[in-house]
């Protein structure tokens, strides 16, 4: 292997033994604009959009010791390389940029918690709630009767006070 595809390899490399995930994508008709924003946007989640060659990044893959389909890697593909424990936020802004631009990218695998997955299965994931709203809801579950019962004792001693001041009223 020549010396500037073997930098490459380790380069692909290091960046999948570093990330916490990544995505795997098949791209048509990328722009240098819209490269530009997808880029930004998968910044604002630690994520970044590297394009790679099939071969180099199967056998970066293979030397993480992660097996990848050859036959499912259609067209040119790029790969997003997550720095963050939510990797459902990159896949979230990626579902979201293909669909605000003409489906741009397919989704062909991710890799997150060491498990690879299939695109389709990351794309039902991206569609649920993220860590922090998932949180949120769960907050309010348990905030939500406290409140009401309070309204309710609040509406109790409210009661007697109200018809202790209309008879001092008369």
């Amino acid at each position: 292997m020549r010396k500037e595809k073997q930098l490459l390899l380790d380069e692909i490399k290091d960046k999948m033994d570093a990330s916490k995930a990544f995505l795997v994508a098949s791209y048509v008709k990328l722009h240098p604009n819209m490269s530009w924003d997808f880029r930004l946007l998968l910044s604002k989640s630690h994520s970044e959009f590297e394009v790679v060659k099939k071969r180099l990044f199967i056998k970066a893959a293979a030397l993480s010791n992660i097996h990848i389909d050859e036959e499912v890697l259609a067209g040119h593909i790029g790969v997003i390389f997550v720095n963050q424990e939510d990797a459902m936020a990159a896949a979230k802004a990626l579902v979201k940029f293909s669909k605000d631009h003409d489906s741009f990218c397919k989704l062909l695998y991710g890799q997150m918690n060491g498990k690879l997955l299939p695109g389709a299965e990351v794309e039902e994931l991206s569609n649920l709630p993220t860590l922090d709203e998932m949180r949120a809801i769960l907050l309010g579950l348990f905030t939500s009767p406290m409140s009401q019962l309070l309204s309710v004792i609040e509406a109790i001693m409210s009661g007697p006070l109200s018809v202790i001041e209309k008879k001092t009223e008369q």
